[in-house]
């Protein structure tokens, strides 16, 4: 969140005190901005109390091109930077933007945001709004396609297509923001600190832009309208268009807390003499497959009974060997059991580790009385047993 540069640091030092003013100055008249926006109702003069009240908190807002909002369209489309996006843009036009995440009640309704009753799937979500929409007394949706916010300085998350699906004809609208001192947007960030943030600098700017509507395709798919939308905002905010999905952006948040809280430095950060030196049999092969290829022998060590291309196959696509052992014990990879002959060729773990799994190992409860057994059981129930017994240890083992 904080500057790199020192002398950018340094002023952020000296504005701490009048930051910190600010902060509770603007605490107080925050609760009376809340006050007014809930018992005005909603209408142009109180969008216009509530901006001008904003402008004391620091929030400013600019728009370019309003003519260029349509007023029949019924969806809008817009990237996603701040947990405040939806807010911002209420002020400028009256939107409902759906509940996605968390539960339902005061703060979920205070923040803005729009109750609907839905907690299934998309595909009821999707229902619902098509109701919504149907009605021409409600306001128009305002959807966010990323489903998480980034920087926005970088590229777009790969948009989903469930908004695509409520209507033929949808409005992108480009959302920029700029503020001083610190960064505009911090991954894992909750919506209060990010307000206490917002009244701590001294302005925050959001500039949004009105792109013309973009109207369905004659039997086009909904993942490609989704495709065709993200790239029109791509090109009008000058970022890239990734295939990255707000999954990855939670898989790669918790990479980044499972490595902070390692009791050891990453291998990139060790002396030279002191990492893992390549087997010859690897010399030639490009560093991402040898990558792959020790990760696929860690996970190997731990479920000696998996195949190994089975495993390098799932962590091409997880690279994080705690994520394939999980899918490999929750079911969601398939395969089909090695026998014992089949992993006499891996390379034997160090005495290091094999004392410490044997250590492990015999501090390890099972949970039934009846041993695992080591022979194929003729009963369906016996084997389902053996397997769950199998599951726990290994469970228990990896936690310690």
């Amino acid at each position: 969140r904080f500057p790199t540069d020192g002398f950018l640091l340094l002023a952020l030092l000296l504005y701490a005190p009048v930051g910190l003013c600010l902060l509770v100055l603007r605490l107080f008249i925050g609760i009376h901005v809340f006050l007014v926006s809930c018992a005005l109702p909603d209408s142009v003069l109180r969008r216009f109390i509530v901006r001008v009240m904003c402008s004391v908190l620091g929030l400013f807002v600019r728009q370019s091109d309003p003519r260029l909002r349509d007023v029949n369209v019924r969806v809008y489309i817009a990237n996603h930077v701040t947990q405040f996006d939806h807010n911002v843009i209420n002020l400028l036009t009256s939107c409902n933007t759906p509940a996605l995440n968390g539960a339902p009640g005061f703060i979920c309704w205070s923040r803005g945001f729009m109750e609907l009753g839905v907690t299934g799937s998309r595909a009821e979500l999707v229902d619902s709004l098509k109701v919504y929409s149907s009605h021409r007394g409600n306001p128009p949706l305002l959807l966010f396609p990323e489903e998480a916010a980034t920087n926005g300085r970088a590229g777009l998350l790969r948009f989903s297509s469930w908004p695509f699906s409520i209507l033929d004809v949808v409005q992108p609208v480009a959302l920029q923001v700029q503020r001083p001192l610190i960064t505009v947007s911090v991954a894992d960030s909750s919506w209060i600190t990010e307000l206490l943030w917002t009244f701590f600098v001294p302005f925050t700017v959001y500039q949004v832009r009105w792109m013309p509507s973009v109207p369905r395709r004659a039997e086009e798919l909904s993942e490609d309208f989704a495709l065709r939308v993200q790239e029109l905002l791509a090109m009008e905010l000058g970022v890239v268009s990734t295939r990255l999905t707000a999954a990855d952006k939670t898989e790669h948040m918790k990479r980044l807390r499972h490595t902070s809280l390692l009791p050891f430095a990453p291998a990139s950060s060790q002396p030279l003499a002191a990492r893992p030196r390549t087997p010859s049999s690897l010399a030639g092969v490009a560093p991402e497959d040898v990558r792959i290829t020790a990760m696929a022998q860690r996970v190997k060590e731990v479920l000696p009974h998996v195949p190994l291309e089975v495993i390098r196959i799932d962590l091409a696509q997880t690279n994080c060997v705690d994520t394939t052992i999980a899918n490999l014990l929750e079911g969601r990879v398939p395969f089909f059991p090695e026998s014992k002959e089949a992993g006499t060729d891996l390379p034997a773990p160090s005495t290091s580790q094999a004392a410490a799994a044997s250590v492990v190992q015999g501090s390890v409860a099972v949970p039934s009385s009846k041993p695992a057994t080591k022979q194929f059981a003729k009963s369906p129930v016996e084997r389902h047993l053996s397997l769950q017994e199998r599951k726990r240890a290994l469970y228990d083992y990896a936690r310690r």
